[in-house]
């Protein structure tokens, strides 16, 4: 097993690793849209938030040779299920024509009060 960090995203803010490299896969843990560079929340409402989520996801992924395209699955956790469109749209786009399984779920919390969490799964490339 080896834990995965990167300066291109925000250090994690609890017990826990930016990822787990393990079994020919990389395990991302939620990001939400904190700035590595304050560690703050993103301002710009959910769309600013959406893109610097993925720019996190990006670091983390690009620290170990990866991509979006290397993602398996996802969960997103809205805390307004209303923001789905939006979130989808964005989803959309960064992934391209890459289609991961993916789980979107509505909760009543997240950390630092962000409205969008999403992790991920990816293969490690041999």
């Amino acid at each position: 097993m080896k834990t995965v960090a990167t300066e291109g995203a925000p250090r994690a803010i609890g017990p826990y690793s930016q990822a787990i490299a393990e079994g020919g896969f990389l395990f991302l843990s939620g990001q939400i849209p904190l700035d590595p560079a304050t560690g703050e929340l993103v301002s710009g409402g959910l769309a600013a938030g959406v893109e610097r989520v993925f720019d996190n996801l990006q670091a983390i992924l690009k620290s170990e040779g990866l991509g979006l395209d290397d993602v398996v699955r996802t969960t997103v956790y809205l805390l307004r299920i209303s923001d789905f469109a939006e979130m989808n749209g964005i989803y959309a786009r960064r992934f391209g024509n890459h289609r991961p399984a993916r789980s979107t779920v509505a909760v009543a919390e997240l950390p630092k009060g962000a409205a969008i969490e999403i992790d991920a799964i990816a293969r490690l490339r041999a």
